[in-house]
């Protein structure tokens, strides 16, 4: 629908509409317009919407038209000095920047000057960010103004494809006996976990994972399950950790085992049974041809831990650590007897 011509009276109205005076050049024109567009959009004049519309109706009329008339000026000019210098790429390209004025609204889109606000301007560009949908070629005055209050506002619901950053993962210990780590054993275990359901909200959700502990996994052996973690975590990692055991101590693949003994049968020998942890029977050693000083250690190869990073028969060793049990007190006569057999047997 073409745009009749306006009488020089019109236009004044125009200047004082964009409130420029009538010497603005075309920037000062478009400055003016993207300071008023702004300031008076609907959408942001919630409490006197009724005048904010007619404002901006306004507001674009006298852009097209002021817009219009400085082109058309611009033309004439260009014919009046056809034989003058072309102007450079450079001037070209500064003057079609400045002919396309940039709104600020959140996706900041390019609107022709030259056609009606509602009837051309892009669907993403109102100032909600929602689409505002109208009749293309329809006269903005037959538009229906409420149309500008029904923008929907929806809120924002993070949704399960939401790209995120993995943050730590949870860590948790992971406690089992000797007896256990030795042999090897099967674990399951409940995990509570934070997720984000379909409706946007944090729910727990439970879930039961198997663990194989090998024969041979230390203390600090860690098994991780990725995206078991928390929604904002990700992953889960279970460390093992020994018990404290009532009758062994581990030393990497070793197993340490204090055996008392009194003093008596230190020096003059003894039969022992040691227990053995990997669920074998007991075994019997005699030391009557040893004696059994402070510090002593007897290793039985092959009894210890199963080594995890080779085959389950290769073990480390049990060693025994002897503890002298002494008398807490001796009669005369019994220290005498105890000089004299030592005493003869130093001599």
């Amino acid at each position: 629908m073409g745009e009749s011509t306006k009488s020089p009276s019109s236009a004044s109205k125009y200047y004082g509409i964009l409130e420029i005076p009538k010497s603005a050049s075309l920037k000062d024109i478009c400055k003016a317009y993207k300071h008023l567009v702004k300031k008076w959009h609907p959408d942001r004049n919630k409490s006197n919407q009724a005048e904010a519309v007619d404002k901006f109706r306004s507001i674009n009329e006298a852009y097209r038209v002021l817009s219009k008339k400085k082109r058309e000026e611009a033309d004439l000019f260009k014919s009046d000095t056809a034989k003058t210098p072309k102007k450079s790429s450079k001037d070209e390209e500064d003057e079609l920047q400045i002919s396309s004025p940039t709104l600020l609204s959140r996706t900041t889109s390019r609107i022709s000057p030259t056609v009606d606000f509602y009837t051309s301007m892009p669907a993403c560009f109102t100032m909600s960010g929602t689409n505002t949908p109208t009749t293309p070629g329809t006269p903005v005055s037959d538009q229906p103004p409420n149309n500008l209050s029904k923008v929907a506002s929806k809120p924002i619901i993070f949704s399960q494809s939401t790209s995120r950053r993995k943050t730590q993962p949870i860590e948790k210990k992971l406690e089992c006996t000797l007896e256990e780590l030795c042999n090897g054993c099967v674990k399951k275990v409940i995990i509570t976990r934070d997720v984000v359901a379909t409706t946007g909200l944090i729910v727990k959700e439970e879930e039961v994972v198997t663990i194989m502990v090998k024969p041979g996994w230390k203390r600090g052996t860690k098994i991780t399950f990725e995206g078991k973690g928390d929604e904002r975590t990700g992953d889960i990692i279970f460390s093992i950790d020994e018990k404290t055991h009532p009758l062994y101590k581990r030393e990497g693949d070793d197993l340490l085992l204090g055996v008392e003994v009194p003093l008596v049968q230190a020096l003059t020998g003894c039969t022992i049974t040691v227990p053995l942890l990997g669920g074998d029977e007991a075994m019997t050693m005699s030391f009557d041809d040893e004696i059994i000083y402070p510090g002593f250690e007897k290793v039985i190869p092959g009894q210890g831990m199963p080594k995890s990073k080779q085959e389950s028969t290769n073990r480390g060793n049990l060693v025994l650590q002897f503890l002298i049990q002494f008398p807490l007190e001796l009669s005369d006569e019994q220290k005498s007897e105890v000089v004299s057999i030592l005493d003869n047997h130093n001599s």
